[in-house]
């Protein structure tokens, strides 16, 4: 696909981290994560330094990757190398409970953070989770770490994201699409973005197509209408599939959806 891969870390003392995706008809989809000693959680501050971050167009952190030692100064120092070199730095916030302590921890660490951050992906879950500062606010469903619900005022958590340093919220909003925020000269705009009607096969990783999608619209430059109609149609496709990262949609697979289901 000509994916840059010359900078990827090896650890060669650490697991490759692995996920168990249980498919309960018709809207059950539990997760059981591998994550003990993974090497993700491994990266640190010698392997950031060892990337062109100062030469790239944009750089994507996560929630998980801020979860634990080293990956979660590495993931800040990458964060901070960025942002005083004019690199974008996206923030998709990825909230998996089983990954933190506390849940009350995760909000405090992405809080931190956003000050570095100019875009942030979403749900409205992930969204209140940020903001949230009672554990009492998380409940988990039958899909578990998949599917937590976190009690809030989303509209009151979005408006302090974008007090707190970004410009810019994607709010992730499942088969409604999804709604972009917007700081501009001290007023808000938000722009609502249509999803696609798809038969939902399993959820894994439809958060990962969007992110892609987006981050593809942002480099090229697109409007937020057009870049978030992107992301939807590609978290669409992926839902219709039965795994994860080896069904991501290519270019011409996605363009030919947004086609056949009204364009962009």
């Amino acid at each position: 696909e000509g994916v840059e891969t010359r900078f990827i870390a090896h650890k060669a003392d650490r697991r490759s981290s692995a996920v168990v995706l249980g498919i309960e008809p018709p809207d059950r989809f539990p997760l059981t994560y591998y994550r003990e000693n993974c090497a993700d959680i491994g990266l640190n501050i010698n392997d950031v330094l060892e990337t062109p971050i100062t030469d790239s167009r944009v750089l994507l952190i996560t929630g998980t990757g801020l979860s634990k030692e080293p990956s979660r100064n590495a993931t800040l120092f990458a964060a901070e190398t960025a942002h005083g070199s004019g690199v974008p730095v996206v923030l998709d916030i990825d909230f998996r409970p089983d990954q933190w302590d506390d849940p009350r921890a995760f909000g405090v660490i992405l809080r931190s953070v956003l000050r570095l951050v100019d875009i942030v992906v979403g749900t409205d879950d992930e969204i209140n989770a940020t903001m949230l500062t009672d554990s009492s606010q998380v409940s988990l469903t039958h899909s578990q770490v998949s599917d937590a619900h976190v009690s809030g005022d989303t509209d009151v958590a979005i408006q302090r994201f974008l007090e707190l340093g970004p410009n810019v919220l994607a709010q992730k909003r499942g088969a409604a699409g999804a709604t972009v925020h917007l700081a501009k000269n001290g007023s808000l705009e938000k722009i609502d973005v249509p999803g696609f009607p798809v038969q939902v096969s399993n959820i894994l990783g439809a958060g990962d197509a969007f992110a892609s999608g987006f981050l593809y619209g942002f480099v090229k430059g697109w409007d937020w209408y057009r870049t978030t109609r992107l992301a939807n149609a590609c978290g669409a496709i992926l839902v219709t599939k039965h795994g994860c990262a080896n069904f991501m949609p290519t270019y011409d697979e996605v363009m030919t959806f947004i086609q056949d289901h009204d364009g962009f």
